[in-house]
């Protein structure tokens, strides 16, 4: 009896030592994380280019959303739907507009990128754009509705262009964002 137990013993025993000896055979299909100074300086000058005046342009492209989207997408741990809401409110004191019309918007947004996140992750910008474009129709037009149900005033509906807009810049924004990415990969490639 106490021979089974023993050799039982030894397997378990062999089997966790397996286990915890496990290591990636390669690195490299890890994506690599990016700089927090890139994330964070970009949102930042997204944010302040939001507090210009041109924002109030009904067909201009909100830079903030997109952005906050494609970190989102590539940074969910860093960007999340907490950062969309305050600097949506942030948005809306400054603008004067109702409390959370902008907050809401972002907050949908990026919940929409988070549940396609793992899907979007298959495809090239041009394709990830065509999966964003109803995320950014919805969340706009939520903001919208509201806006028009509580102000009482309909800006009619030039805001899909801003939609639009923003879908036609994300390959744009990939490209400028992921550029210390695909220079470290050049590096790399060129060293082997």
């Amino acid at each position: 009896m106490t021979k089974k137990s023993n050799s039982s013993q030894s397997g378990a025993r062999d089997y966790n030592s397996s286990l915890s000896s496990l290591q990636p055979i390669d690195s490299s299909p890890f994506k690599p994380v990016s700089s927090g100074w890139m994330v964070w300086g970009s949102v930042f000058l997204m944010w302040m280019l939001s507090l210009l005046p041109w924002r109030l342009w009904l067909v201009a492209p909100d830079l903030l959303l997109l952005v906050l989207c494609f970190w989102t997408f590539h940074e969910p741990r860093r960007i999340n739907m907490l950062v969309g809401f305050s600097l949506g409110l942030s948005l809306d004191v400054h603008g004067g507009a109702l409390l959370g019309e902008h907050a809401l918007s972002y907050v949908l947004a990026i919940y929409g990128v988070g549940v396609l996140r793992r899907r979007l992750l298959l495809f090239n910008p041009f394709v990830q754009l065509i999966h964003l474009l109803p995320i950014w129709v919805v969340a706009l037009s939520v903001s919208r509705f509201a806006h028009a149900w509580f102000a009482g005033e309909w800006a009619g509906w030039d805001w899909l262009w801003s939609a639009v807009l923003m879908a036609a810049l994300w390959p744009i924004v990939d490209l400028l964002l992921l550029l210390p990415h695909r220079r470290l990969d050049d590096a790399d490639e060129s060293s082997s």
